[in-house]
């Protein structure tokens, strides 16, 4: 008896809405990633920029270049899914900040690479914010955990704007921009940073979670840039010393083939917050993708990573 396999479920596997060839490349891909984390970064961009280039927007308006600081890189854009005139419900948000290894990426690399993100989240009907930040040369740390914080109160300050519900705003953090946004929230040095009750939940996607400066880590020198020549202070300054602080509700996802370290630092994470709450966050590894495709497949037509984080913020209770 031959099975029939619906084309939505094949989307749903690794690479699946992609054509063929290009799933086969992505796959191949995923063993050699430390191999050349540059060079593949930029096979996956490329691969992944027609498809959401080309996937829906309609209805979406995207307000962009919005300053939340003085400096020329505290910008954001808002993306709208239903901008109708007179009242209406509030709605949640999702504030999305980029990577970049602290000292490089932008919150749209090239018009769709991680616009993709947002539009997927508008497409769900959230209001998305996207958030560029200052890096590393002109704000090491905690200058990027700084300005995460800036974000959120600027979201705070303009809800009735733009009619968000500031009891449902949600902080996604790829990479560098999962540091910068478990910094903002638990590290005890920027305490009073952001306002109580501005951030409903936590998604950490292959954040970079601990500094290390270890010559296998592809990105010791950036790490360095950012935190610091004074290495006795990378524990004191890492994420994952301060995640019995998290008091917020947390989601944890890596790729299978992430940056070197980044998995176990992310599972790390999971530990720590286990043993201080008792009740587990949530956890997601995601087969076969690696470190950049975790972020570049949003909105492609495979939503596996997507509809886990709506799981995970459907069960955050209101008033959390």
């Amino acid at each position: 008896m031959v099975s029939m396999v619906r084309e939505d479920e094949i989307a749903q596997e690794p690479f699946g809405a992609l054509e063929p060839e290009q799933r086969r490349r992505m796959l191949e891909l995923g063993p050699r990633w430390n191999d050349d984390i540059v060079g593949h970064r930029k096979a996956v961009i490329d691969c992944y920029t027609p498809v959401v280039a080309a996937a829906p927007k309609h209805g979406i308006r995207v307000e962009r270049e919005i300053a939340y600081g003085p400096h020329a890189r505290q910008v954001l854009d808002v993306f709208d899914p239903a901008p109708v005139c007179g009242e209406g419900a509030p709605r949640e948000a999702v504030l999305f900040v980029h990577g970049g290894a602290f000292v490089r990426g932008s919150k749209s690399v090239n018009g769709e690479i991680y616009d993709n993100v947002c539009h997927w989240f508008a497409r769900q009907g959230f209001i998305a914010v996207n958030v560029e930040y200052r890096l590393a040369d002109e704000a090491p740390w905690p200058g990027g955990a700084e300005d995460v914080a800036l974000a959120l109160a600027w979201v705070r300050e303009h809800a009735a704007r733009w009619r968000i519900d500031a009891s449902r705003v949600f902080l996604i953090g790829h990479s560098a921009g999962g540091a910068h946004a478990a910094s903002c929230l638990f590290d005890p040095a920027l305490a009073g940073a952001v306002a109580p009750g501005s951030v409903a939940g936590l998604v950490l996607i292959s954040a970079r979670l601990f500094a290390d400066v270890d010559p296998r880590n592809p990105n010791a020198g950036p790490v360095r840039q950012y935190f610091g020549d004074d290495e006795s202070r990378y524990a004191e300054r890492s994420p994952l010393t301060h995640a019995a602080c998290a008091e917020v509700p947390v989601m944890i996802a890596v790729a299978e083939y992430e940056n070197r370290f980044l998995d176990g630092y992310g599972a790390a994470f999971f530990l720590a917050v286990l043993r201080h709450r008792g009740v587990p966050p949530r956890f997601v590894q995601m087969r076969g993708h690696n470190h950049t495709s975790i972020v570049a497949h949003f909105n492609s037509g495979e939503e596996v990573l997507g509809r886990e984080i709506l799981a995970f913020m459907a069960t955050v209770p209101r008033g959390t």
